[in-house]
């Protein structure tokens, strides 16, 4: 409906154009959106405001001839001018009616769109480095990420979903020293676990794997101490095995990934290298010396010395930023910009990372860094994702035994099922912090988002199962039938389906289409509680039953491509 007023908008602007309300070569921008209030009308243009200088004319004046301009044959009924000269829109109620033919029409279809025009996008996220199993704030990241994906898709886009793997950090080398420090007490040697040793007992199952596998072939390199770099074929293993564990663990929300990146292949085929010597022959990287961090003097913990440095500031960043460790190897950022320039070379058209909330002051140099290597200022989109707290019955949710300091997603999984935490980690913005409820997940109460919008659905499903076992078909609907409030409320929030998915892949929101369902489901409630569907009207019947129909797609369409399964009992 937007599309299409925005359409009668343009019209009407062309026949004002040819009547010399607008010279020739004056560009007509304007925008239809949907008023805040309903007494409003159901859309509103503010052509007259952004054009009234051009045209040399009062904004209400010229709304005024902009609505007398409109086309007879759309689908406004009328119009009226508010405020400074908005031009409101009333649309025929036929013509809203008529959604619910065309929801049934297209079926899993419907709210899908050719606004991404097939343009390539990569979608980073989870990216959990390879030391341990999943944890509650890992599984939000994924289900954003995943759930954007879908919803890119279905806006047109041409999706590629990717973890990257840093395999190739200090926390591996920690995580194949603890691995080492288990492996000794399995044959028996008495020792002091490290202060840094990761603390869960996988690391235990990690040691009995490799126990099984290599018998005492580590034994005398675990007993001679930490010196230097664990074996590489030892870091080999640790990471493959936890990246099983990370995949059963995504499993089991239906995650996957498209491809999966491997820091160690920046380092080994001199990515990094080749990346900050571009920097450097675009004069970016420099020698110089950096001011304390605010708060320090040079003699607490920080030693002023020459450090090779990226200039991000002329990009926009606080301050510029080192590539090099004092022991000359490089730091992370200096991967991460080797990491995404390899990314804007695979030629996609926005590279989208989903990060955890301590990202957050990270996001600037990066983006310096990618547009002093591209060119491109906007190519890279980041959302932070704020932290779970998670509660059973109000109280916070203790530590996992298994992995030492958090609960881990599985056993969250496990107990509430994957519908409802796909479903609960989009019931607020991501860069909100979120409780979760271990209790109310489970429960069958309207307080629980996931059963209230599945219930809705399952509502339907009980009315076919109903006039099967009456011998009831569906005839042809007449929309037009359709004229209590609660209807009409129902419809009006079926027709916004399609915008809810531009808007959400717009914006990088995937939350909206979780607010949306709720708002749906809650609408359709309290419809079905106070109008009956299987009358004996046989007329009514069948455009109520045409309406229910179309709901139903929408909460369908809607909860697939949130990766929720739609339950047909409950």
């Amino acid at each position: 409906m937007r599309q299409a007023l925005s359409e009668c908008v343009a019209q009407a602007l062309e026949t004002l154009r040819a009547e010399g309300v607008f010279p020739p070569e004056v560009a007509l921008p304007f925008k239809v959106e949907r008023p805040k209030e309903e007494g409003f009308g159901d859309f509103a243009t503010n052509a007259a405001m952004v054009l009234s200088k051009q045209a040399g004319m009062k904004p209400r004046d010229l709304a005024q001839r902009l609505g007398a301009a409109l086309p007879a044959d759309g689908p406004v009924v009328r119009w009226e001018v508010a405020g400074p000269g908005f031009l409101n829109f009333f649309i025929h109620p036929d013509r809203l009616r008529n959604v619910v033919n065309e929801i049934v029409a297209a079926g899993p279809e419907y709210g899908k769109s050719r606004m991404g025009a097939g343009q390539r996008v990569q979608v980073e996220f989870v990216s959990a480095n390879p030391t341990g199993p999943m944890h509650v704030g890992h599984g939000r990241g994924a289900v954003t990420g995943d759930v954007l994906a879908r919803i890119l898709a279905a806006a047109g886009y041409q999706v590629e979903r990717e973890y990257y793997v840093n395999d190739a950090g200090v926390q591996v080398d920690v995580l194949s020293w603890s691995l080492l420090a288990r492996y000794r007490q399995l044959f028996g040697d008495e020792i002091e676990l490290p202060p840094d040793c990761y603390p869960g007992e996988y690391v235990i199952d990690l040691a009995r794997v490799l126990k099984e596998r290599h018998g005492d072939k580590w034994l005398a390199v675990a007993r001679q101490g930490r010196e230097g770099a664990p074996p590489a074929e030892l870091r080999r293993f640790a990471v493959e095995e936890v990246l099983a564990w990370i995949r059963e663990d995504l499993a089991l929300l239906d995650i996957r990934f498209d491809h999966w990146f491997f820091e160690h292949e920046l380092h080994d085929g001199g990515a990094i290298d080749a990346a900050i010597a571009t920097l450097s022959g675009r004069g970016f990287i420099y020698e110089g010396v950096l001011e304390p961090p605010k708060g320090k003097k040079p003699d607490e913990d920080w030693e002023a010395r020459p450090q090779t440095l990226f200039r991000s500031t002329a990009f926009g960043d606080e301050v510029d930023r080192p590539l090099k460790k004092s022991d000359g190897s490089y730091t992370y950022f200096a991967a991460d910009i080797a990491y995404h320039h390899h990314k804007a070379q695979r030629g996609f058209h926005r590279l989208i990372d989903i990060w955890g909330a301590d990202h957050g002051g990270y996001i600037k140099r990066v983006q310096a860094a990618l547009e002093a290597l591209t060119g491109l200022k906007e190519i890279l989109e980041v959302r932070l994702v704020q932290m779970v707290n998670l509660t059973r019955g109000g109280v916070p949710v203790r530590m996992s035994k298994r992995a030492g300091n958090f609960v881990t997603l599985k056993e969250v999984v496990e107990e509430v099922g994957a519908d409802a935490v796909r479903f609960w980690f989009l019931t607020r913005s991501s860069n909100a912090s979120l409780e979760f409820d271990l209790e109310l997940a489970k429960s069958n109460t309207h307080d629980n988002p996931v059963f209230y919008v599945q219930y809705a659905y399952a509502r339907i499903r009980a009315i076919h199962r109903q006039m099967a076992e009456k011998g009831l078909v569906r005839g042809p609907g007449d929309f037009r039938l359709l004229v209590e409030p609660g209807e009409m409320q129902v419809i009006r929030l079926l027709e916004r389906f399609p915008e809810v998915i531009e808007a959400a892949a717009l914006f990088y929101e995937p939350h909206r289409l979780a607010f949306f369902l709720q708002e749906l489901a809650a609408a359709f409630h309290t419809y079905y509680n106070g109008n009956r569907i299987l009358l004996e009207d046989e007329g009514l019947r069948n455009a109520r039953l045409l309406l229910a129909e179309a709901v139903q797609q929408v909460l369908s369409n809607g909860l697939t491509w949130m990766g929720v399964q739609p339950t047909e009992r409950m």
